[in-house]
């Protein structure tokens, strides 16, 4: 069993995050100690915490993180996934597009200035 502070040294999130996600029950501790109400984390609790790392990373909101952990069988997750790489790939499309026209805004400022 991990402490907070050492669960959230090995996982990466704050230990602010860890208790907001234990509110909205998305991360719950494993133990709370019933005297001194430390929080308490297992292995169990480690993987969970990786995947919304994960999740995290790849933008995925809190009320998607919860859709994910609410099923238990993950067999959403993967359309999920693919949802939001198919958003992803829509904004780098985006930001390549605004990308060019600001080129070749530059452009034409350079030319106007020879």
């Amino acid at each position: 069993m991990y402490k907070i502070s050492e669960f959230a040294e090995l996982t990466g999130l704050s230990k602010e995050t860890l208790r907001y996600y234990a509110e909205v029950k998305l991360l719950e501790p494993a133990y709370i100690d019933p005297v001194n109400k430390y929080r308490y984390y297992d292995d169990g609790s480690y993987f969970l915490a990786v995947l919304l790392v994960k999740l995290k990373g790849f933008g995925f909101t809190i009320q998607e993180m919860i859709s994910v952990m609410e099923d238990e069988s993950f067999a959403n997750l993967e359309k999920l996934l693919q949802q939001k790489r198919n958003a992803i790939t829509l904004q780098i499309n985006e930001l390549t597009t605004k990308l060019e026209e600001l080129d070749e805004f530059l452009e034409s400022g350079r030319e106007n200035a020879d």
